[in-house]
């Protein structure tokens, strides 16, 4: 019983610290912008990955939440360019998409993680699933995003692309570079995030 209520503990502060760096990252890597482009990119998505994998995918999309709610905050404040925008034209819908693609940026690498390492956590496969892991946090992240502008603001996004293909606006203009960037970043990661994973879970 003790056991369990150092576990508890110790999963409460791992959650905090983690919470902590989402909001602190996702404040001022809100403040690193792309030239000629009215978003800036993540880099918050690592600590909800290592998050996700270890603590499991509900605490992982707690972190995706609080994600969410700081971009919000954001968008509600004029910091994020292009949040502000759409925040001026639909506040519930702003705030809805920002919530859903935080949430979903928490759960799904938990579940992909999980799911491969369920029966067999051998070496490689938790390598390979970190890497799957952190390569689907930009995916939903930017996937929904993009569902979710095409759905509620497509003539938002037609008036963006100005007069320009919007597909091709989309990939080369509005999230092509920010999610290579991120996509990028959690690759290149992803080694770290399974050495992390492996330390955490041996304490």
């Amino acid at each position: 019983m003790r056991r369990a209520a150092n576990q508890k503990i110790l999963y409460m502060v791992e959650m905090a610290m983690l919470t902590a760096l989402v909001i602190v990252l996702q404040i001022f890597g809100g403040m690193i912008k792309i030239p000629f482009l009215p978003f800036s990119f993540s880099l918050v998505l690592i600590p909800i990955v290592i998050g996700s994998i270890v603590l499991g995918y509900k605490h992982g999309t707690a972190l995706g939440i609080v994600f969410g709610i700081v971009v919000v905050v954001q968008c509600a404040m004029g910091i994020d360019a292009g949040g502000f925008i759409l925040w001026g034209i639909n506040p519930f819908l702003t705030a809805l998409i920002c919530l859903v693609k935080g949430a979903a940026a928490g759960f799904v690498p938990g579940v992909i993680y999980r799911a491969i390492t369920k029966n067999n956590k051998t070496a490689g496969k938790e390598i390979l699933a970190s890497v799957l892991a952190a390569a689907s946090a930009p995916i939903a992240n930017t996937g929904l995003f993009l569902i979710g502008l095409s759905l509620f603001f497509n003539s938002t996004l037609v008036a963006w692309a100005d007069g320009t293909d919007v597909m091709l606006y989309v990939i080369t203009g509005l999230v092509g570079i920010n999610f290579v960037v991120e996509l990028v970043i959690n690759l290149i990661l992803a080694p770290v995030i399974s050495r992390l994973v492996n330390i955490l879970n041996k304490k």
